[in-house]
């Protein structure tokens, strides 16, 4: 499943579905939980319901309500017949909470998306996703609900980047996710208007390891994929350091272009190859 840019939708806008689809992102989410009120709840699920029973040629993940909102078990019993492809699950609290999901789900469980870090507790939990990664479609954070949660003004500087106790949690979830070897999303980027800034946080978020990024707004979408897909100079790069190692078989470290080469830049230019 490749998730560069998956892209949110409103659940109880199903007017929005089709165009968010045809958009270029490799995934919607439709959303259920923050962008949908109470009072159209009902609603929400009876479209993405719609949505799902009909042919489609993109991958459609679900935000469900929290697990302990009183909520979720209604999410799941009105969208779950019609194969989503998979669930994102927010306030996840590590395996615990994707085995709960699971066990709510029986046998018509599908991949799970957790959102990783928005609640205190959750920090604490990032390192066991690993004991669950086969029901895993990847491991995401926020920053928007974690600070409510802990009394926080912010998450940001002046600037918008990031204060320090949420650049930790960025790093603990991107290590999460490759030490249970899921894709590692990174969160939204809230300023839809300033896609100059979104091409720099994407492209952040690539060079530290994020293999994909969530999305607001479908404008957002082209930029997040071109950031998060290699360019002709990555794949020439990663070709030559392939390249060389065939040539050199046994060796342990190598020069190209001046610079030395060894293992784990072949498995970087590996990496990226497969990708593609």
């Amino acid at each position: 499943m490749r998730l560069r840019a998956l892209l949110f939708v409103p659940g109880d806008r199903p007017e929005r579905f089709a165009k968010a689809a045809a958009s270029g992102a490799d995934a919607l989410i439709l959303d259920l939980e923050d962008s949908v009120s109470a009072a159209n709840k009902i609603a929400a699920r009876d479209a993405i319901a719609s949505w799902l029973s009909a042919p489609r040629t993109i991958t459609t993940f679900v935000r469900i309500d929290p697990l302990d909102s009183g909520m979720a078990q209604a999410d799941l019993d009105a969208i779950l017949s019609a194969r989503p492809d998979g669930i994102m699950l927010p306030k996840a609290e590590g395996a615990d909470s994707v085995r709960h999901l699971l066990t709510l789900m029986g046998d018509k469980a599908v991949p799970i998306l957790p959102i990783a870090t928005e609640t205190a507790a959750a920090v604490f939990t990032l390192g066991t996703y690993r004991d669950v990664s086969a029901h895993l479609a990847g491991l995401t954070w926020g920053a928007e609900d974690l600070p409510a949660a802990i009394g926080a003004a912010t998450s940001r500087e002046a600037d918008g980047s990031y204060t320090d106790p949420y650049r930790m949690v960025r790093s603990l979830t991107l290590f999460g996710a490759h030490a249970a070897g899921v894709a590692a999303i990174e969160t939204v980027f809230p300023n839809i208007k300033d896609l100059d800034a979104l091409a720099a946080y994407a492209a952040r978020g690539r060079r530290d390891g994020f293999t994909g990024m969530m999305a607001i707004h479908p404008a957002q979408v082209p930029i997040i994929n071109t950031a998060f897909t290699p360019s002709e100079a990555d794949l020439a790069h990663a070709r030559a350091i392939v390249a060389a190692f065939e040539a050199n078989p046994g060796a342990g470290a190598l020069q190209l272009d001046g610079k030395m080469i060894d293992a784990p830049h072949l498995k970087q230019a590996m990496a990226v190859l497969a990708g593609v």
